[in-house]
């Protein structure tokens, strides 16, 4: 039955709002269908939040579950998702708020094939195929480049115009290959493990323009993963657009937004690197006359030193102390000559002085008797005993006639 009011009787708000909660609440528990676009997981929080959106009218709700379900879903739900939820509808007067309050939550369509995606990437992320220290460096300018993409599709275009506008020399290998489809994970495949065996392609450029979630579908296959994850060449991913990201992205070496961005990613431009040239050869040039400015400096300053202007004058100045230092070494020679000399003839005037013949010289003489022994005594001869008498000069033969003792000796011994 309709609510009979006026402007003389109005209902107040609270009635309104009990009225629409039991309306809600009459209308029992419902599937509903709807799209993920937004995912609240609060921490420390039981309950998880979500906004389910109506794909195709600009209509969305609150939804409400506990965390225990939503840790529970296999595949997990992620945002973008499709999915059918068992929930009862609730008003909530207060706020004047309707919201969801769901029990099972389904996924279906896109959903489930999104929910997969995210399962495949967390074994795959779980087994360190997506690690970042495994990421290789592109080579600066490489040789070939190798490129696997649709038979001249707008994509192959892209790489190869915009590479070659940027660095007109660059050579290529492309293979062409189905992008999407049952066999396009598989031939990809064979075209990155040609590519990888060839010695001359230094960089594999793997790419695709935009699609549906459903077209680029290939580009996530787990052996396609594993295949780049295996190659020995650096692997560009090129698929899709910005908002687009197949597993390749996680797994290639180096992830381009777009075909035209993995152009410029592989080769330099040569008109930038032709500016770098410029400049690093003006900035060498002007570092080395610098150099080359402050060394001529040191060199004038050397040269400007008397010694240099004039090497004969320091020559005359030294010449003349060496001049003056041997004169004064002669003196000091000579003096000392001079010294050892006096001092020698002082020692040998000492010495001979000292020496028998010097007494000898002076008037004395030594006797021997018949044996050659020096006589000290009158008592050691006899009247008529031969002797020797050595004087300064010579010997003297002598015969003895008398040996009378000096009386003053004997005084003095007695």
């Amino acid at each position: 039955m309709a609510l009979e009011t006026s402007p003389e009787r109005p209902a107040p708000v609270r009635q309104i709002a009990n009225l629409v909660a039991g309306w809600i609440d009459r209308l029992g528990a419902v599937w509903v269908e709807g799209q993920i676009a937004q995912l609240s997981r609060r921490q420390g929080m039981n309950t998880v939040f979500l906004t389910l959106r109506d794909p195709v009218a600009d209509v969305s709700v609150s939804v409400t579950c506990s965390r225990q379900l939503f840790d529970s879903l296999n595949p997990p739900v992620v945002e973008g998702a499709s999915v059918v939820v068992h929930a009862r509808p609730t008003y909530y007067a207060n706020r004047g708020t309707l919201s969801l309050r769901a029990d099972d939550i389904r996924m279906v369509g896109l959903g489930e094939l999104l929910a997969r995606l995210e399962r495949r990437r967390q074994l795959l992320a779980a087994e360190g195929l997506f690690a970042r220290e495994l990421k290789r460096s592109l080579p600066f300018l490489p040789g070939c480049v190798g490129l696997v993409t649709g038979r001249d599709s707008a994509a192959e275009r892209d790489v190869l115009e915009n590479a070659r506008r940027r660095w007109p020399a660059v050579r290529f290998r492309v293979l062409s290959s189905a992008v999407q489809g049952p066999n396009a994970a598989a031939e990809v495949i064979e075209a990155i493990g040609v590519l990888d065996r060839d010695p001359d392609v230094d960089v594999i450029v793997v790419a695709r323009g935009g699609g549906s979630v459903e077209d680029l579908l290939p580009f996530s296959d787990e052996a396609l993963i594993r295949a780049v994850h295996s190659a020995r060449t650096p692997v560009v991913s090129a698929i899709g657009h910005e908002q687009d990201s197949p597993l390749l992205d996680l797994v290639a070496d180096v992830r381009a937004s777009t075909p035209t961005d993995a152009a410029k990613l592989v080769v330099p431009d040569v008109a930038e690197e032709v500016e770098r040239v410029t400049r690093l050869r003006d900035r060498g040039r002007q570092v080395l006359g610098a150099w080359l400015s402050q060394q001529q400096h040191h060199l004038d300053a050397v040269r400007a030193r008397p010694s240099l202007g004039d090497p004969r004058s320091g020559l005359d100045d030294r010449s003349g102390e060496v001049d003056d230092l041997r004169d004064r070494a002669r003196r000091t020679i000579g003096h000392q000559l001079d010294r050892a000399h006096d001092d020698l003839a002082h020692r040998l005037a000492r010495v001979r002085g000292l020496s028998p013949l010097a007494t000898l010289q002076r008037g004395y003489a030594v006797v021997q008797d018949g044996g050659g022994h020096v006589v000290t005594s009158v008592t050691q001869v006899a009247v008529d005993a031969p002797l020797q008498v050595r004087v300064a000069d010579g010997r003297i033969a002598a015969t003895t006639t008398a040996a009378t003792p000096d009386s003053g000796d004997q005084e003095n011994r007695g």
